[in-house]
């Protein structure tokens, strides 16, 4: 028999929860793993999209080179980008500056970058 592997999307957290989960990851990387729950659940269940949008900026222009919260701040836009249909234009710009930051160097950015910044041009009808 194989056992079954279950996936569930983590939830969105109370905003102070987020904001202390965040911090913490971005002063000691020993707890990005954490952080990286926390920003998904945001970012797919989260109802307030201002927040999303300013957490996704904080780990984006704030975590070190390599760190994969990069990455996933860039997918984290994307579904942002999905799910309420509008961007800023801060987001908006890194959004296209972690994905070309993945394009150029993936040891610096991984690649989810790319693939949030194409659901964000897609569901923003921007190609």
């Amino acid at each position: 028999m194989h056992p079954h592997l279950s996936f569930e999307n983590p939830p969105a957290l109370p905003h102070e929860v987020v904001v202390e989960t965040l911090e913490r990851a971005l002063g000691d990387r020993s707890h990005e793993g954490e952080a990286a729950d926390v920003l998904v659940g945001i970012a797919l269940s989260g109802d307030d999209r201002e927040f999303v949008e300013r957490w996704c900026m904080e780990v984006g222009t704030r975590a070190v080179s390599g760190s994969p919260l990069l990455g996933l701040a860039g997918l984290c836009l994307g579904h942002t980008a999905r799910r309420f249909g509008h961007l800023g234009d801060d987001s908006l710009a890194l959004a296209k500056s972690l994905a070309v930051r993945a394009e150029s160097d993936p040891a610096d950015v991984d690649g989810r970058a790319l693939d949030g910044y194409d659901d964000v041009r897609s569901f923003l009808n921007l190609w």
